[in-house]
């Protein structure tokens, strides 16, 4: 299938009186090798037959606007067709047509079909420790997980007498330290960040699944200690952790008739220092990001929508580090 080409700049477009409004994300566009980011997307929409179609990188970008700016796919449909900013930075001339919320759903619907978020996460991330901005050999990894509201979280009943409740999210359970229990019916995201806050792997599951079950699936072995709170520790996590060399930072609980001894409070105050990085990234990605509550019904499809949030947040951390270090 051919892509619809955008590269040419209209009439129109000459006319338009700059401002530096228009300009606001032009160093996103500059800090990222998209030419990288687009071989992974190349598969995407490639049939041979067919209309022409909106190439990949634009709607990818268009999917990175959503997350950065919290949209429906009708409001970026919306913002598409009259911000100018927002089509200087997907690639879209005043002459060009837009997609529409229904293309937009289908292209995110390819990506999940492609499963090409982790592929792109990890490509942001090369690029990234390419920068100097993020370390992969030897940093540390701080884990954590994190519940969502699920679309339809009421137990309603609808016109078919069966209850509106996502069928694939579950009901979450969680203790406070004031001993109040509070449930939450929706899915999971699981992360593991470093120092600065990168995003380095994530894991989406139900509500249910304990955030110990995906402990070791978001580490590697190249990582030289690993924070987590009193959620994670276990004998069979401290072994895999030793065998691997990475050492053990996960806060330490008491049990019954077993109270924490002062050292060992000690230390847990000096771990969370380190480990309330990532209760900031879930922080922003909650605040800004609209993580709080899922869009759409289903784990795959609110999985993927999470998953761009992840890869946008690292593109703009990076970006914002960057900016840091040169002031």
């Amino acid at each position: 299938m051919a892509w619809k080409p955008h590269t040419q700049m209209s009439f129109a477009d000459e006319l338009l009186i700059e401002h530096d409004a228009l300009f606001e994300l032009d160093d996103i566009n500059t800090f990222i090798d998209w030419t990288r980011i687009e071989a992974h997307l190349r598969t995407i929409y490639a049939s041979a037959e067919g209309n022409q179609a909106y190439a990949p990188l634009l709607m990818f970008k268009a999917l990175l606007l959503q997350s950065w700016y919290g949209l429906s796919d009708p409001a970026l449909e919306k913002q598409l067709a009259r911000d100018l900013l927002f089509r200087r930075f997907v690639g879209l001339n005043l002459s060009d047509a837009i997609p529409d919320h229904s293309t937009i759903w289908r292209y995110r619907q390819a990506l999940d079909k492609a499963n090409v978020a982790q592929a792109l996460l990890k490509e942001v991330n090369t690029q990234l420790q390419q920068k100097g901005l993020l370390i992969k050999h030897g940093s540390v990894s701080i884990i954590d997980a994190s519940v969502i509201e699920a679309q339809r979280a009421r137990p309603n009943e609808g016109s078919d007498g069966n209850s509106t409740q996502d069928p694939e999210a579950q009901w979450n359970v969680k203790t406070a330290a004031n001993g109040k229990k509070t449930s939450t019916y929706g899915f999971k995201i699981h992360i593991n960040v470093d120092e600065d806050g990168f995003i380095k792997t994530t894991d989406f599951t139900a509500g249910n699944v304990h955030d110990s079950q995906v402990f070791t699936q978001l580490l590697d072995d190249k990582d030289h200690a690993v924070y987590a709170d009193s959620a994670y520790p276990s004998q069979k996590h401290s072994e895999w952790l030793k065998a691997r060399g990475i050492e053990d930072r996960m806060i330490a609980r008491a049990y019954r008739n077993k109270p924490l001894t002062n050292a060992q409070k000690a230390q847990n105050r000096l771990w969370a220092g380190t480990r309330c990085t990532v209760e900031r990234t879930f922080g922003i990605l909650k605040l800004h990001y609209g993580m709080a509550k899922a869009r759409y019904l289903g784990l795959k499809r609110n999985a993927m929508r999470v998953g761009l949030m992840c890869i946008g947040y690292n593109m703009k951390r990076g970006l914002n580090l960057l900016r840091e270090s040169m002031a």
